[in-house]
């Protein structure tokens, strides 16, 4: 799915997408990542959800992106929450920024995007020594008969190249991205946090994944859109939905 373009996607994706919980930022922190003072790069930082969290904790936090539309999502969100983070445009690969510049380099949902060797070196240039990558993912989880399993079965009939349904929330390939690229001391940690969307809300966030808005023409969101509405009204009544999330952390140090 090389078409993927989330910069089409980003009043939704501000507006919709839930963030990461505050136990994230929590189980970050006991980690070392997101401490008061620590300079903080974000890469594909998209609407500043991982920026915006740590810069809260106090962390002098830098965004990067190649969507200057999700760019500009992302300061007003900052400007409603009254934090500061400094945005620039650019890739992950190929940062522009200087070496040994960060204590700590976040991706959260994002690294799938990336091409991960190049990525994980321009980490390790990015980062001082004894510094930490982190690879960083909340993820939807589809169980039999729930509504992301009966969403992700929609968002195919509509989309069969998407390539997302059926995930787990755990992202094992990690381990060997940070281990050749030299990162040291890796662990993980991952745990359940649902997220709770109205149904407004649900189709806003289903409307801001890859699957959807950032790769189907207007038109076909508009019907797919409309046929979500009539499932979740036929199917899944209730509201608000509890919808199970999955947090999973990957981290490695640099050292040598």
């Amino acid at each position: 799915m090389s078409d993927v373009d989330f910069g089409k996607t980003a009043a939704d994706y501000g507006k919709y997408r839930a963030g990461f919980p505050p136990a994230f930022f929590a189980r970050a922190a006991a980690l070392g990542i997101g401490l008061p003072g620590q300079s903080l790069l974000d890469l594909g930082t998209g609407t500043g959800t991982l920026a915006r969290g740590f810069a809260q904790q106090g962390c002098q936090a830098v965004g990067l992106d190649p969507a200057e539309t999700m760019l500009a999502q992302a300061r007003l969100l900052d400007a409603e929450a009254g934090v500061r983070v400094e945005y620039r445009q650019g890739v992950a690969e190929r940062t522009g920024l200087p070496d040994a510049a960060f204590d700590v380099v976040t991706a959260g949902q994002c690294w799938h995007w990336f091409q991960r060797p190049e990525a994980a070196r321009e980490a390790w240039r990015v980062l001082r020594h004894g510094g930490i990558l982190a690879l960083a993912h909340y993820d939807w989880i589809p169980l039999p008969g729930n509504v992301v399993e009966a969403t992700e079965r929609l968002i195919l009939q509509h989309n069969p190249a998407w390539q997302g349904a059926g995930g787990c929330g755990v992202h094992g390939g990690h381990f060997a991205d940070l281990a050749q690229a030299g990162f040291v001391g890796l662990e993980a940690v991952a745990f359940d946090v649902p997220a709770v969307y109205s149904h407004e809300a649900w189709r806003g966030r289903i409307r801001a994944s890859a699957g959807v808005s950032a790769s189907l023409p207007p038109h076909a969101v508009t019907r797919f859109d409309a046929e979500l509405a009539a499932l979740l009204r036929a199917r899944f009544p209730q509201e608000p939905l509890c919808v199970p999330h999955r947090v999973f952390l990957v981290l490695g140090r640099k050292y040598g």
